[in-house]
């Protein structure tokens, strides 16, 4: 395996995780959809933090995968 394949499954095991900490609503209202009548609030603290990580964490595995697709497989 190549360090771009392990970069990877790392990095999309790290999304994973962050996509699962990031908490929408808590209850079991929100299991099944009804998470109240807030539809906008403003992050704070780990939240912001979790929810930019996320993001990068979305751009990094994309650039790995079109490099990997792109210039290993030419």
């Amino acid at each position: 395996m190549s360090i771009i394949s392990i970069a990877q499954i790392v990095v999309s095991i790290l999304l994973v995780v962050a996509i699962l900490v990031q908490e929408r609503s808590s209850g079991l209202s929100g299991v099944f959809g009804g998470g109240g009548s807030e539809f906008y609030h403003t992050r704070r603290g780990l939240e912001k933090i979790i929810f930019w990580g996320t993001i990068l964490l979305v751009i990094a595995f994309a650039a790995l995968s079109i490099y990997s697709s792109l210039i290993l497989k030419a």
